[in-house]
């Protein structure tokens, strides 16, 4: 039994509520800020990604250490 399963219906019903709650006028603003708040979280979460990036390169993770033939390492 999948508890995630969600209808045509059970989809109208929920927005037919919201609609009822918040009124026509008032979703567009809040969508509006919803995305921003989403196109937000993107922004940090590639800051992040490149602050980690760059940090990891100026330390020298990236690069691969290699071994001569008596298995020391260079």
């Amino acid at each position: 039994m999948n508890l995630l399963m969600i209808g045509t219906w059970e989809i109208v019903a929920i927005v037919l509520i919201i609609l009822l709650l918040f009124g026509g006028k008032k979703i567009p603003e809040m969508m509006k800020g919803l995305g921003k708040g989403v196109k937000s979280f993107k922004d940090g979460m590639n800051g992040v990604e490149d602050a980690d990036r760059d940090h990891r390169g100026a330390n020298g993770v990236d690069e691969v250490k290699k071994e001569d033939e008596k298995g020391e390492t260079k």
